[in-house]
């Protein structure tokens, strides 16, 4: 499911302000970057599986030197398949809780960003 208009696109930032800010809104890092492209996690662990709500991050620089300015792509929720991974499909089933709270990180997470917009 993929979340448009948030006004996430329109902002980028610091590689190393948003390592900060993305943790206020319980989105991590881990694992998920190359040296082009990071992607934030908050996970969501229901009933009848674990979703995750994904933030997809692109620079220039190099996000292993903690170099750079962050760009946004639309973000993401996904079902978690073990183990197969994550899939995003329109056919899938997203608990009304998990959608809601997703929507208010981004809002929340867009309004934060927005102080530290370099756009």
């Amino acid at each position: 499911m993929d979340f448009i208009n948030t006004g996430i696109e329109e902002i980028a930032v610091d590689i190393r302000t948003l390592e900060e800010l993305v943790k206020k809104h319980d989105l991590v890092l881990a694992g998920q970057w190359d040296y082009e492209r990071m992607t934030f996690d908050k996970k969501y662990t229901v009933s009848d599986g674990v979703y995750y709500l994904r933030v997809y991050g692109i620079t220039p620089g190099d996000v292993g030197k903690d170099e750079g300015v962050v760009e946004f792509i639309t973000p993401q929720l996904g079902k978690h398949y073990y183990p197969h991974g994550v899939e995003y499909g329109e056919d899938e089933f997203y608990p009304a809780f998990v959608v809601n709270d997703s929507k208010k990180t981004l809002a929340a997470l867009v309004k934060d960003l927005q102080t530290f917009n370099l756009k």
